[in-house]
């Protein structure tokens, strides 16, 4: 077990052959990547692979999402330091350090309340504490703190949740999977006003998004 490594290598491997080679830009994600421990936030038993090219189970039936992914979803919502961020899907607390590396205001809705307890430890334990977790269901997004300059959903919806879309600031991001059963397409929306452009970005895997305006619970794969 090396969990009190650093890993040095293995992000820059990572950042390097995972994200720069299939054109990711950003420098600022860039750097939260090589900054952010990615394997304090997976079990134990999944150390060694935290730097791999997949995702990672994390139990309750969610995982860390590929690298590659992450910060394809990140890049197209364009965050930037000051921006208010809503997450959908805590889970382990990655993809929200990362943002939160990046400079921004990060608001993250886990509806699994083991989930949302364990990534708010783990992220106070690494510092970001300015990082506001929240369990709830999380197509409802969060009222209290929007509008938002990004919204992050990291779970398939069948549709783009309304609540979401209302909460989204000026010329504001959404990015979400969107699609049925283990198929889906990335959708990248942008608000104008009170109207929504949606670009559709690629192909991708994600766990069912369960809520009041997504899936009513988890679907069945055919």
């Amino acid at each position: 077990m090396k969990r009190r490594a650093s890993y040095g290598p293995e992000r820059r491997q990572m950042v390097e052959k995972q994200l720069r080679a299939r054109g990711i830009r950003d420098s600022s994600l860039l750097e939260a990547f090589l900054e952010v421990p990615r394997h304090r936030f997976v079990p134990d038993k999944w150390v060694e692979r935290a730097y791999d090219d997949g995702p990672i189970p994390i139990g309750h039936d969610q995982t860390v999402s590929q690298p590659y992914m992450i910060a394809a979803m990140v890049q197209a919502a364009r965050v930037s330091p000051g921006n208010r961020v809503l997450e959908i899907g805590t889970g382990s607390g990655y993809q929200a350090a990362l943002l939160s590396a990046m400079k921004a205001q990060v608001f993250t809705v886990e509806r699994i309340p083991e989930l949302a307890d364990q990534a708010a430890t783990r992220l106070d334990e690494l510092g970001h504490r300015d990082v506001e977790v929240r369990v709830a269901d999380g197509t409802l997004g969060w009222e209290e703190f929007a509008p938002f300059k990004s919204v992050i959903v990291g779970a398939a919806s069948p549709r783009i949740p309304e609540p979401l879309l209302q909460q989204l600031g000026e010329t504001g991001r959404l990015v979400i999977p969107v699609g049925r059963d283990y198929s889906q397409v990335l959708h990248v929306v942008t608000r104008r006003g009170d109207g929504y452009r949606t670009k559709r970005a690629e192909r991708c895997i994600f766990v069912p998004l369960i809520g009041k305006f997504a899936w009513k619970r988890k679907p069945a794969v055919h």
